[in-house]
Protein backbone atom coordinates (compact mmCIF):
# COMPACT_ATOMS: atom_id res chain seq x y z
CA UNK A 1 0.00 0.00 0.00
CA UNK A 2 1.40 3.43 -0.96
CA UNK A 3 0.65 6.02 1.72
CA UNK A 4 1.46 9.73 1.87
CA UNK A 5 1.50 10.99 5.47
CA UNK A 6 0.83 14.73 5.56
CA UNK A 7 1.67 15.95 9.04
CA UNK A 8 1.80 19.34 10.71
CA UNK A 9 4.86 18.20 12.69
CA UNK A 10 7.53 15.51 12.43
CA UNK A 11 10.80 14.70 14.25
CA UNK A 12 13.06 16.29 15.29
CA UNK A 13 10.00 18.13 16.66
CA UNK A 14 8.96 16.72 20.04
CA UNK A 15 5.18 16.57 20.44
CA UNK A 16 2.31 14.13 20.14
CA UNK A 17 1.60 14.76 16.46
CA UNK A 18 5.25 14.31 15.45
CA UNK A 19 5.66 11.16 17.53
CA UNK A 20 2.48 9.53 16.21
CA UNK A 21 3.35 10.37 12.58
CA UNK A 22 6.83 8.89 13.05
CA UNK A 23 5.49 5.70 14.62
CA UNK A 24 2.93 5.39 11.81
CA UNK A 25 5.62 5.67 9.13
CA UNK A 26 7.86 3.22 10.93
CA UNK A 27 5.10 0.64 11.30
CA UNK A 28 4.04 0.91 7.67
CA UNK A 29 7.63 0.22 6.59
CA UNK A 30 7.85 -2.72 9.02
CA UNK A 31 4.70 -4.23 7.50
CA UNK A 32 6.03 -3.92 3.96
CA UNK A 33 4.07 -0.84 2.91
CA UNK A 34 5.49 2.22 1.14
CA UNK A 35 5.03 5.52 3.01
CA UNK A 36 6.26 9.02 2.19
CA UNK A 37 6.05 11.85 4.74
CA UNK A 38 5.31 15.50 3.91
CA UNK A 39 6.02 17.90 6.78
CA UNK A 40 7.01 21.52 7.45
CA UNK A 41 10.71 22.33 7.18
CA UNK A 42 12.49 22.64 10.51
CA UNK A 43 14.41 25.68 11.68
CA UNK A 44 17.84 24.10 11.44
CA UNK A 45 17.42 21.41 8.79
CA UNK A 46 18.12 18.71 11.38
CA UNK A 47 18.38 15.18 9.99
CA UNK A 48 15.29 12.99 10.06
CA UNK A 49 17.05 10.33 12.08
CA UNK A 50 15.33 6.97 11.90
CA UNK A 51 12.51 8.04 9.60
CA UNK A 52 13.10 4.94 7.43
CA UNK A 53 11.18 6.48 4.53
CA UNK A 54 11.43 9.61 2.36
CA UNK A 55 10.55 12.87 4.13
CA UNK A 56 9.62 15.82 1.93
CA UNK A 57 9.92 19.17 3.69
CA UNK A 58 7.84 22.15 2.58
CA UNK A 59 8.76 25.78 3.43
CA UNK A 60 7.56 26.97 6.83
CA UNK A 61 7.64 29.88 9.26
CA UNK A 62 7.71 29.87 13.09
CA UNK A 63 4.41 30.53 14.80
CA UNK A 64 4.52 34.06 16.31
CA UNK A 65 5.08 33.82 20.05
CA UNK A 66 5.81 30.10 19.88
CA UNK A 67 8.83 29.56 17.60
CA UNK A 68 9.04 25.84 18.44
CA UNK A 69 5.91 25.38 16.30
CA UNK A 70 6.30 25.92 12.56
CA UNK A 71 3.49 26.58 10.10
CA UNK A 72 3.79 25.31 6.53
CA UNK A 73 3.64 27.77 3.64
CA UNK A 74 1.90 27.00 0.33
CA UNK A 75 4.04 24.73 -1.81
CA UNK A 76 3.65 22.64 -4.94
CA UNK A 77 5.70 19.92 -3.27
CA UNK A 78 2.65 18.60 -1.45
CA UNK A 79 0.49 17.87 -4.50
CA UNK A 80 3.53 16.61 -6.39
CA UNK A 81 4.36 14.19 -3.57
CA UNK A 82 0.86 12.68 -3.61
CA UNK A 83 0.82 12.42 -7.41
CA UNK A 84 4.39 11.17 -7.83
CA UNK A 85 4.01 8.53 -5.13
CA UNK A 86 0.74 7.36 -6.70
CA UNK A 87 -0.74 7.27 -3.22
CA UNK A 88 -3.41 4.70 -2.43
CA UNK A 89 -4.27 6.62 0.75
CA UNK A 90 -3.47 10.11 2.02
CA UNK A 91 -3.04 10.12 5.80
CA UNK A 92 -3.62 13.57 7.34
CA UNK A 93 -2.06 13.87 10.80
CA UNK A 94 -3.88 16.51 12.84
CA UNK A 95 -4.86 18.55 9.74
CA UNK A 96 -4.88 22.29 10.34
CA UNK A 97 -2.74 24.15 7.77
CA UNK A 98 -0.64 21.72 5.73
CA UNK A 99 -3.26 19.03 6.28
CA UNK A 100 -6.01 21.23 4.86
CA UNK A 101 -3.98 21.62 1.69
CA UNK A 102 -3.34 17.88 1.72
CA UNK A 103 -7.08 17.24 1.88
CA UNK A 104 -7.67 19.53 -1.08
CA UNK A 105 -4.86 17.90 -3.07
CA UNK A 106 -6.18 14.41 -2.33
CA UNK A 107 -9.64 15.45 -3.53
CA UNK A 108 -8.28 16.95 -6.76
CA UNK A 109 -6.27 13.80 -7.46
CA UNK A 110 -9.12 11.46 -6.53
CA UNK A 111 -7.22 9.85 -3.65
CA UNK A 112 -9.01 8.71 -0.46
CA UNK A 113 -8.06 10.58 2.71
CA UNK A 114 -7.97 9.46 6.33
CA UNK A 115 -7.87 12.36 8.79
CA UNK A 116 -6.43 11.76 12.26
CA UNK A 117 -7.85 14.12 14.89
CA UNK A 118 -5.24 14.88 17.54
CA UNK A 119 -5.34 18.53 18.59
CA UNK A 120 -8.11 20.26 20.55
CA UNK A 121 -8.09 23.42 18.45
CA UNK A 122 -11.24 24.69 20.12
CA UNK A 123 -9.60 24.45 23.55
CA UNK A 124 -6.51 26.20 22.25
CA UNK A 125 -8.69 28.99 20.85
CA UNK A 126 -10.16 29.55 24.31
CA UNK A 127 -6.71 29.52 25.90
CA UNK A 128 -4.86 31.78 23.50
CA UNK A 129 -7.63 34.10 22.28
CA UNK A 130 -10.32 33.90 24.92
CA UNK A 131 -12.82 33.22 22.14
CA UNK A 132 -13.01 31.64 18.73
CA UNK A 133 -14.15 28.20 19.86
CA UNK A 134 -17.10 28.17 17.45
CA UNK A 135 -14.85 29.22 14.55
CA UNK A 136 -12.36 26.49 15.45
CA UNK A 137 -15.11 23.87 15.36
CA UNK A 138 -16.30 25.15 11.98
CA UNK A 139 -12.80 24.65 10.62
CA UNK A 140 -12.47 21.20 12.19
CA UNK A 141 -15.86 20.17 10.79
CA UNK A 142 -15.14 21.43 7.28
CA UNK A 143 -11.77 19.65 7.11
CA UNK A 144 -12.83 16.35 8.58
CA UNK A 145 -16.16 16.20 6.76
CA UNK A 146 -14.19 16.06 3.51
CA UNK A 147 -12.27 12.96 4.60
CA UNK A 148 -13.33 9.43 3.83
CA UNK A 149 -12.75 8.63 7.49
CA UNK A 150 -11.83 10.52 10.66
CA UNK A 151 -9.96 8.69 13.41
CA UNK A 152 -10.42 9.89 16.99
CA UNK A 153 -7.83 8.93 19.64
CA UNK A 154 -10.25 8.57 22.57
CA UNK A 155 -13.91 8.13 23.40
CA UNK A 156 -14.15 11.73 24.57
CA UNK A 157 -12.65 13.03 21.31
CA UNK A 158 -15.02 10.87 19.27
CA UNK A 159 -18.03 12.19 21.19
CA UNK A 160 -16.87 15.79 20.67
CA UNK A 161 -16.43 15.29 16.93
CA UNK A 162 -19.81 13.62 16.50
CA UNK A 163 -21.54 16.25 18.65
CA UNK A 164 -20.15 18.95 16.34
CA UNK A 165 -21.37 17.27 13.18
CA UNK A 166 -18.24 15.46 11.96
CA UNK A 167 -19.34 12.33 10.03
CA UNK A 168 -17.67 8.94 9.64
CA UNK A 169 -15.69 8.86 12.88
CA UNK A 170 -14.01 5.75 14.27
CA UNK A 171 -11.76 5.18 17.26
CA UNK A 172 -8.01 4.78 16.80
CA UNK A 173 -5.97 5.05 20.03
CA UNK A 174 -2.22 5.50 20.36
CA UNK A 175 0.41 2.92 21.12
CA UNK A 176 3.17 3.03 23.70
CA UNK A 177 6.69 1.63 23.59
CA UNK A 178 6.57 -0.83 26.48
CA UNK A 179 10.17 -1.91 25.82
CA UNK A 180 11.60 1.58 26.14
CA UNK A 181 9.29 2.65 28.97
CA UNK A 182 9.46 0.10 31.77
CA UNK A 183 9.72 0.03 35.58
CA UNK A 184 13.15 -1.59 35.84
CA UNK A 185 14.81 1.59 34.56
CA UNK A 186 14.27 3.24 37.95
CA UNK A 187 17.57 4.94 38.78
CA UNK A 188 18.35 5.56 42.45
CA UNK A 189 21.35 7.75 41.65
CA UNK A 190 19.15 9.99 39.53
CA UNK A 191 16.55 10.11 42.28
CA UNK A 192 19.18 11.21 44.81
CA UNK A 193 20.29 14.00 42.50
CA UNK A 194 16.70 15.21 42.09
CA UNK A 195 15.60 14.71 45.70
CA UNK A 196 18.71 14.57 47.93
CA UNK A 197 16.64 14.48 51.11
CA UNK A 198 14.56 11.50 50.02
CA UNK A 199 11.55 13.52 48.90
CA UNK A 200 8.70 11.95 46.95
CA UNK A 201 9.47 12.76 43.29
CA UNK A 202 6.45 14.10 41.42
CA UNK A 203 6.93 14.68 37.71
CA UNK A 204 5.35 16.46 34.77
CA UNK A 205 6.48 15.72 31.22
CA UNK A 206 5.33 17.76 28.24
CA UNK A 207 5.35 21.11 26.51
CA UNK A 208 5.48 24.17 28.71
CA UNK A 209 2.72 26.23 27.15
CA UNK A 210 -0.36 28.02 28.52
CA UNK A 211 -2.83 25.29 27.53
CA UNK A 212 -0.91 22.73 29.63
CA UNK A 213 -1.65 24.69 32.85
CA UNK A 214 1.47 23.38 34.60
CA UNK A 215 1.10 26.16 37.17
CA UNK A 216 -1.56 23.93 38.79
CA UNK A 217 1.38 22.07 40.34
CA UNK A 218 2.19 25.01 42.62
CA UNK A 219 0.27 23.58 45.57
CA UNK A 220 1.86 20.16 45.17
CA UNK A 221 5.31 21.75 44.89
CA UNK A 222 4.77 23.45 48.26
CA UNK A 223 3.99 20.19 50.09
CA UNK A 224 6.60 19.08 52.64
CA UNK A 225 8.64 16.12 51.48
CA UNK A 226 7.64 16.53 47.82
CA UNK A 227 9.99 17.44 44.96
CA UNK A 228 8.35 18.46 41.68
CA UNK A 229 10.37 17.71 38.53
CA UNK A 230 9.37 19.34 35.23
CA UNK A 231 10.57 17.83 31.95
CA UNK A 232 10.00 19.82 28.75
CA UNK A 233 10.37 23.24 27.27
CA UNK A 234 8.24 25.96 25.73
CA UNK A 235 7.19 29.59 26.04
CA UNK A 236 5.79 29.22 29.57
CA UNK A 237 9.03 28.05 31.14
CA UNK A 238 10.22 31.43 32.55
CA UNK A 239 6.88 32.04 34.24
CA UNK A 240 6.69 28.50 35.57
CA UNK A 241 10.15 28.75 37.09
CA UNK A 242 8.83 31.68 39.12
CA UNK A 243 5.52 29.98 39.95
CA UNK A 244 7.24 26.74 41.05
CA UNK A 245 10.38 27.99 42.84
CA UNK A 246 11.18 24.65 44.46
CA UNK A 247 10.81 22.58 41.32
CA UNK A 248 13.62 21.09 39.26
CA UNK A 249 13.43 21.97 35.55
CA UNK A 250 15.26 19.46 33.38
CA UNK A 251 14.41 20.88 29.97
CA UNK A 252 13.62 18.73 26.97
CA UNK A 253 14.56 15.05 27.29
CA UNK A 254 13.98 12.24 24.80
CA UNK A 255 14.64 8.55 24.17
CA UNK A 256 16.23 6.37 26.81
CA UNK A 257 17.06 9.41 28.95
CA UNK A 258 13.37 10.28 29.17
CA UNK A 259 12.44 6.67 29.91
CA UNK A 260 14.89 6.61 32.83
CA UNK A 261 13.35 9.79 34.24
CA UNK A 262 9.81 8.41 33.93
CA UNK A 263 10.73 5.21 35.77
CA UNK A 264 12.43 7.21 38.52
CA UNK A 265 9.30 9.18 39.41
CA UNK A 266 7.05 8.28 42.34
CA UNK A 267 3.99 10.05 40.90
CA UNK A 268 3.26 11.45 37.45
CA UNK A 269 0.92 14.44 37.13
CA UNK A 270 -0.61 15.77 33.95
CA UNK A 271 -2.40 19.09 34.31
CA UNK A 272 -3.66 20.08 30.84
CA UNK A 273 -7.45 19.87 30.27
CA UNK A 274 -7.31 19.83 26.44
CA UNK A 275 -5.78 16.43 25.72
CA UNK A 276 -7.49 14.38 23.02
CA UNK A 277 -5.36 11.42 24.16
CA UNK A 278 -2.31 12.18 26.39
CA UNK A 279 0.62 10.01 25.42
CA UNK A 280 2.69 10.89 28.47
CA UNK A 281 0.06 9.28 30.71
CA UNK A 282 0.58 6.00 28.85
CA UNK A 283 4.35 6.33 29.10
CA UNK A 284 4.09 6.88 32.86
CA UNK A 285 1.84 3.83 33.20
CA UNK A 286 4.24 1.72 31.12
CA UNK A 287 6.97 2.89 33.52
CA UNK A 288 5.00 1.60 36.51
CA UNK A 289 4.21 5.07 37.87
CA UNK A 290 0.81 6.07 39.31
CA UNK A 291 -0.91 8.94 37.51
CA UNK A 292 -2.83 12.03 38.55
CA UNK A 293 -4.72 13.58 35.62
CA UNK A 294 -7.79 15.73 34.92
CA UNK A 295 -11.07 13.88 34.48
CA UNK A 296 -11.62 15.17 30.97
CA UNK A 297 -10.63 14.22 27.43
CA UNK A 298 -8.14 11.47 26.70
CA UNK A 299 -7.19 10.62 30.31
CA UNK A 300 -10.73 9.31 30.87
CA UNK A 301 -9.87 6.36 28.60
CA UNK A 302 -6.42 5.82 30.11
CA UNK A 303 -6.60 6.23 33.89
CA UNK A 304 -8.69 3.80 35.91
CA UNK A 305 -9.59 5.99 38.90
CA UNK A 306 -8.72 4.25 42.14
CA UNK A 307 -6.83 1.47 40.33
CA UNK A 308 -4.02 3.01 38.24
CA UNK A 309 -4.20 6.58 39.51
CA UNK A 310 -6.43 9.47 40.45
CA UNK A 311 -8.67 11.55 38.20
CA UNK A 312 -9.29 15.08 39.48
CA UNK A 313 -11.56 17.92 38.36
CA UNK A 314 -9.88 19.91 35.58
CA UNK A 315 -8.23 23.25 36.46
CA UNK A 316 -8.41 22.46 40.20
CA UNK A 317 -5.04 23.10 41.85
CA UNK A 318 -6.33 22.04 45.28
CA UNK A 319 -7.49 18.69 43.89
CA UNK A 320 -4.09 18.15 42.27
CA UNK A 321 -2.36 18.97 45.55
CA UNK A 322 -4.62 16.65 47.58
CA UNK A 323 -4.18 13.76 45.12
CA UNK A 324 -0.40 14.14 45.22
CA UNK A 325 -0.44 14.31 49.01
CA UNK A 326 -2.52 11.13 49.32
CA UNK A 327 -0.13 9.21 47.07
CA UNK A 328 2.99 10.68 48.65
CA UNK A 329 1.77 9.45 52.04
CA UNK A 330 1.11 5.88 50.89
CA UNK A 331 4.01 4.03 49.18
CA UNK A 332 2.02 0.77 49.07
CA UNK A 333 -0.83 2.46 47.19
CA UNK A 334 1.66 3.98 44.75
CA UNK A 335 3.15 0.56 44.10
CA UNK A 336 -0.27 -1.01 43.56
CA UNK A 337 -1.37 1.72 41.16
CA UNK A 338 1.92 1.56 39.28
CA UNK A 339 1.76 -2.21 38.87
CA UNK A 340 -1.85 -2.08 37.66
CA UNK A 341 -0.98 0.69 35.20
CA UNK A 342 1.85 -1.31 33.68
CA UNK A 343 -0.42 -4.33 33.28
CA UNK A 344 -3.11 -2.21 31.64
CA UNK A 345 -0.87 -0.86 28.85
CA UNK A 346 1.20 -3.95 28.07
CA UNK A 347 -1.00 -4.82 25.07
CA UNK A 348 -1.13 -1.28 23.70
CA UNK A 349 1.97 -1.53 21.53
CA UNK A 350 2.54 0.59 18.44
CA UNK A 351 2.51 -2.63 16.42
CA UNK A 352 -1.00 -3.45 17.66
CA UNK A 353 -2.47 -0.01 16.99
CA UNK A 354 -0.52 0.26 13.72
CA UNK A 355 -2.25 -2.87 12.48
CA UNK A 356 -5.59 -1.30 13.45
CA UNK A 357 -4.68 1.71 11.31
CA UNK A 358 -3.86 -0.48 8.30
CA UNK A 359 -7.27 -2.08 8.79
CA UNK A 360 -8.90 1.35 8.66
CA UNK A 361 -7.03 2.10 5.42
CA UNK A 362 -8.27 -1.17 3.95
CA UNK A 363 -11.87 -0.36 4.91
CA UNK A 364 -11.61 3.05 3.22
CA UNK A 365 -10.21 1.53 0.03
CA UNK A 366 -12.91 -1.14 0.02
CA UNK A 367 -15.54 1.57 0.45
CA UNK A 368 -14.13 3.49 -2.51
CA UNK A 369 -14.19 0.37 -4.70
CA UNK A 370 -17.78 -0.35 -3.69
CA UNK A 371 -18.81 3.21 -4.53
CA UNK A 372 -17.16 3.02 -7.96
CA UNK A 373 -18.81 -0.35 -8.68
CA UNK A 374 -22.21 1.04 -7.74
Amino acid sequence: MRVVIVTESFPPDVNGVAHCAFQTARHLVARGHDPVVVAPATAGDEPDDGALCPVIRVPSLPLPGYPQVRVALPSRRLTAAIADHRADVVHLASPFVLGVRGMAAAARLGRPAVAVYQTDLAGYARTYMGAGEAAAWRRIRSVHAAADLTLAPSGAARRDLEAHGVPRVKLWPRGVDTVRFRPDLRDEALRRSLAPNGETVVGYVGRLAPEKQVELLAGAAALPGVRVVVVGDGPSRPGLEQALPGAVFLGRRTGDDLARIFASLDVFVHTGPFETFCQTVQEAMASGVPVVAPAVGGPLDLVAHGRTGVLVPPRDADAVRDAVWSLAADPALRAAYGSAGRAMVEGRTWAAVGDQLIGHYADVLAGRRTAVAA
